[in-house]
């Protein structure tokens, strides 16, 4: 066990960087491939199109299709954009168009930008009316109003509604052609004054893709926007061909491998962690989504998006890497940025009790709605500074922790698991991943004291129980280690999985916007660390 601990530290250590952070790595995308390599043929840049073509004939699956990633099994949204991609056939146009949008109902976030390559790649024909028109007028509203008018787009896809919105409405004008048509600049200057320096929408190849191509489908692909987004494309693109969903999940990868490796950090580790942290907290407006001042995002580049997990991950980390009870310079600042990190959370506590990912709001969208896993987190930040804030801000934190409790209670299925949001198991009938959503609640709970909140022990016994009637077959590493790190049960065979520490395949488990697999190569050992470790301390403690 030593030894296996000891290979997988080594390891994860090796791969911090000398800025202070871990950078990750997302598997390959079918999806994301196909929209970049198409939206690159659209602008001309020939060459690379090609070799994202290419790497998508490589990794076709045996039964003719695509999935998200390479270990995933095909499904329909990623073959046909494959299919559309490669000029192969994909069937009657109008029975695709109503697949698509039957599939995705009311959410249009990705319905139509999806049926906007279909058109652009003249596999629905020339009928624009297929493709609904959205309202890119909208954009020149302030923010505030998308949540009153309870918009289908809401200002997180706002890129996407702009370009594809125009991209309709250049092809087929509606009869409100005249209005909108007096709104094209502004909006195409909103949609410039929004785009990141890296010229890539959510530093996503997917949403960036959508935004580019339908620009050149509106006759936009030479102004700068556009041509910006080709840039971010080209610049982005892996040596195979293929392209990430997302450039890197660098800050959550980092606070995971923070709480890890906890004090085999040195001290000059410990300081370049927490200042890039501290460098990566968002101090200014989001440009685009309008959150407040104060949280993390998934990436300290330019175009994330600060949200909840991050947050919560980032104030844990800051707090695990020794910055209080010292007279250290940065003492004062890493509180004031935890403090700045509490408030954004606080703020961002849905009616329910529940904490969702971006943004309060109606609890439709995976943009707002509560989830267990994330409700849990900022619980356990929250635990973690209790002592070190004022009492002022402890008893809002106070009332957080009871609000989120009470949504947890509710939240808990009568087998006693929770669900997460944006983690899965393609093993699992419903794609759902209790493991990885009950641990993450667990976590929280074994931190606060029941004899302040008396619920906690029945939902903590209901949990546990759960986790201990759980098969070990079928479990990926991740979930595995989870596991292990929590109850200490199933340790050989997290050791027989990754070859006592040595080897770390990873799966497809993690859940991108509209329910996108990616597996995360550094997920299988962070986890596996953190779990090795705890087992190695209680079974020390037994001793």
């Amino acid at each position: 066990m030593n030894e296996a601990l000891q290979n997988a530290r080594e390891r994860l250590l090796a791969e911090l960087l000398p800025d202070g952070r871990w950078l990750g790595e997302l598997s390959s995308s079918a999806l994301a491939t196909a929209v970049a390599s198409f939206t690159l043929q659209l602008a001309g840049r020939t060459e690379i199109a090609e070799r994202g073509f290419q790497w998508l004939k490589n990794h076709r699956n045996a039964d003719g299709g695509w999935g998200d990633s390479p270990e995933s099994p095909s499904n329909f949204t990623t073959t046909l954009l494959c299919r559309c991609a490669l000029d192969e056939d994909v069937g009657s146009p109008q029975e695709v168009a109503d697949s698509v949008l039957e599939f995705y109902g009311d959410d249009r976030t990705f319905s139509v930008p999806i049926l906007t390559l279909c058109i652009l790649s003249g596999k629905l024909g020339d009928d624009w009316s297929v493709l609904p028109q959205l309202p890119f007028e909208l954009a020149v509203f302030p923010h505030r109003f998308y949540k009153l008018l309870r918009l289908p787009v809401v200002s997180y896809a706002l890129p996407a509604l702009i370009a594809i919105g125009l991209v309709r409405h250049v092809n087929r004008p509606t009869p409100f052609a005249f209005f909108r048509n007096r709104l094209v600049a502004r909006v195409l200057g909103i949609l410039r004054k929004i785009q990141p320096e890296s010229g890539g929408f959510l530093e996503a190849a997917p949403l960036t893709g959508f935004v580019g191509m339908s620009l050149a489908g509106a006759e936009y692909g030479d102004l700068p926007v556009a041509q910006d987004c080709f840039r971010f494309l080209e610049n982005t693109v892996r040596e195979d061909g293929s392209w990430p969903i997302d450039i890197n999940l660098s800050t959550w990868v980092t606070s995971l491998s923070v709480r890890a490796l906890g004090d085999d950090l040195s001290e000059e580790q410990q300081a370049n962690i927490r200042n890039h942290l501290l460098r990566t907290q968002w101090l200014e407006e989001h440009p685009f989504t309008h959150a407040a001042p104060g949280g993390w995002g998934w990436t300290p580049e330019q175009g994330g998006v600060p949200d909840a997990d991050d947050t919560a991950a980032a104030l844990i980390a800051l707090h695990q890497l020794g910055q209080t009870g010292k007279s250290a310079p940065h003492v004062e600042q890493t509180f004031q940025s935890a403090q700045r990190g509490i408030r954004w959370l606080l703020d961002l506590q849905n009616r329910d009790g529940g904490m969702p990912t971006f943004c309060k709001g109606w609890g439709k969208l995976p943009f707002d709605r509560s989830c267990p896993d994330l409700t849990a987190h900022a619980i356990r930040a929250f635990v973690e500074w209790r002592d070190d804030v004022g009492s002022w801000l402890w008893k809002k934190m106070d009332r957080s922790i009871r609000h989120g409790l009470h949504y947890l209670e509710r939240e808990q299925r009568s087998d006693g698991a929770w669900l997460p949001l944006w983690f899965g198991n393609q093993n699992n009938p419903n794609h759902e991943n209790p493991v990885y959503g009950t641990v993450r609640v667990l976590e929280a709970l074994r931190e606060v004291d029941e004899s302040e909140f008396p619920a906690v022990g029945k939902m903590k016994q209901r949990g546990f129980q759960w986790l201990e009637d759980t098969q070990l077959s079928g479990l990926s590493i991740e979930e595995s280690a989870l596991r292990v790190g929590l109850t200490g049960k199933g340790a050989e065979h997290l050791l027989e999985m990754t070859s006592s520490g040595m080897d770390f395949p990873a799966s497809p488990i993690g859940l991108y916007f509209a329910s996108l697999w990616y597996s995360e190569r550094l997920y299988p050992l962070i986890f596996t660390v953190e779990a090795l470790k705890r087992h190695t301390v209680r079974s020390e403690e037994h001793e």
